[in-house]
């Protein structure tokens, strides 16, 4: 099953391959909280703070158009790399730092439709991560997180012993496209909620 992808304007366009999939989780670190207040996109955050996260390999995703309006960033010296389409500040995907490792977490936001999403990847709830970082009480889901860990464990070996080359995000010596500026120390307060 193949979605579409795009951002919230339309000029960041693609396609995700839903059967190279690993896992869905909603996460709640600080972090993502802190990437959807800065991005300011409705919709991203759920109302406990959750992001809906698609973990899949790289190479089910494919840009047609807008490429060159995607922009990253870090939270913080060292931390995931955080793609957006700059045109619109919609959430685009994560991934690790080292571009060899085949692994990125689409923002489900990206994914435009609902139903689709639904009926590729399962429920938004099937894992939960962080849920001691929730803006309310959200229960916990550790039979389904271990589950999903060892998914996405084992597309990235698997990955790795095909020797798969780094993609998306990535060039072939595994760097970066383009810069993830970090935030600064104004921007990431501004990110964090305010005390209740």
């Amino acid at each position: 099953m193949t979605l579409e992808l795009r951002c919230r304007c339309g000029k960041v366009q693609g396609t995700v391959n839903a059967r190279r999939a690993y896992a869905r989780a909603t996460c709640y670190c600080h972090d993502c909280q802190a990437y959807a207040r800065h991005l300011g996109q409705p919709g991203v955050m759920d109302a406990q703070g959750g992001t809906d996260i698609i973990a899949m390999n790289p190479d089910a995703v494919t840009f047609t158009s807008g490429e060159e309006h995607i922009a990253g960033l870090c939270l913080r010296e060292g931390g995931l790399l955080r793609w957006y389409a700059g045109c619109c500040r919609t959430p685009l995907g994560n991934t690790p730092r080292d571009g060899k490792t085949a692994y990125v977490g689409m923002v489900a936001a990206c994914l435009p439709d609902a139903v689709e999403r639904d009926a590729a990847f399962g429920p938004r709830d099937r894992i939960v991560l962080n849920a001691g970082s929730a803006m309310d009480r959200v229960r916990p889901t550790p039979f389904a997180l271990v589950v999903g860990g060892l998914r996405i464990a084992a597309g990235i070996t698997m990955a790795k012993l095909r020797r798969q080359t780094p993609s998306l995000f990535f060039d072939m010596n595994g760097q970066p496209h383009r810069t993830a500026h970090p935030l600064s120390a104004q921007e990431r307060r501004s990110a964090r909620p305010e005390p209740a």
